[in-house]
C-alpha cells in the first residue's frame, strides 16, 4: 500500500512539474507577443530600446536626412509588418503596421520598387514570372477576419536588371467602400 501512494505522489509531482513548466512557456510566450508590435514603446525611446523590445529588425533603411526605419516582418505566420522611425538623433518618433488598407491603395501602377519597399516594408517573399521578365513581390495581409495576399509585379525594360522605370502590376487592390478588386491597370 505505501509503495501505491509514492506512487501517486511521484504522478502528482511530475503532473505539478509540467503544469508549472507549461505555465512558464505561455508566459514567456505571452511575453514575446506583447511587445511584438512595439505597443509598449513612446516617442522618445532609443533605437536601443527598440531593439531591445521588438528585436532585431528585418530590414533597416537609412534616409537621406540621416533619419532610420527598422522593419519587423511577422510574416509569413502573421500578416503585419512594423515599422519604426528613429529620428537621426536616435530617438523613437514612432511605430506604425504598413500593412493598411491605406498604404495598399497607394500602391499603383508606375510606382517604384524603393517607394513599394518605403510604404509597406520588405516583401515575404520575391519571385520570377514564368516566361516574362518580372519580378514578383509577395505580401499577407488581411482586413479584419478576411487574409488577403498581394502581388505586386515590376517589369524591366531595359534588359540591364534596372527597375528604375518599373512597370507594376497588382494581383488585388484595395478600394475603400468596395473592398479588394483585381488590378487591370498598369504602368508604361
Amino acid at each position: 500500500m505505501a509503495g501505491r501512494a509514492a506512487d501517486d505522489n511521484t504522478r502528482g509531482t511530475n503532473m505539478n512539474s509540467k503544469l508549472i513548466l507549461l505555465s512558464a512557456c505561455a508566459a514567456l510566450a505571452a511575453a514575446g507577443c506583447a511587445s511584438y508590435d512595439g505597443h509598449t514603446l513612446q516617442p522618445g525611446a532609443s533605437e536601443a530600446d527598440v531593439v531591445r523590445t521588438m528585436g532585431k529588425p528585418d530590414d533597416t533603411i537609412t534616409k537621406p536626412n540621416g533619419s532610420k526605419v527598422l522593419y519587423y516582418s511577422r510574416q509569413p505566420a502573421g500578416r503585419q509588418i512594423y515599422s519604426a522611425t528613429i529620428a537621426p538623433t536616435g530617438s523613437l518618433l514612432g511605430v506604425r503596421q504598413t500593412l493598411v488598407p491605406e498604404n495598399i491603395g497607394r500602391v499603383t501602377a508606375g510606382i517604384s520598387q524603393s517607394d513599394v519597399r518605403d510604404l509597406l516594408g520588405p516583401p515575404y517573399r520575391v519571385g520570377r514570372a514564368p516566361l516574362k521578365p518580372l519580378d514578383v513581390w509577395e505580401y499577407r495581409w488581411q482586413i479584419g477576419e478576411d487574409r488577403r495576399v498581394l502581388w505586386v509585379a515590376f517589369g524591366r525594360r531595359d534588359g540591364e536588371g534596372s527597375h528604375r522605370d518599373a512597370r507594376l502590376r497588382v494581383g488585388a487592390e484595395y478600394r475603400p467602400g468596395q473592398g479588394l478588386a483585381p488590378r487591370t491597370a498598369t504602368g508604361a
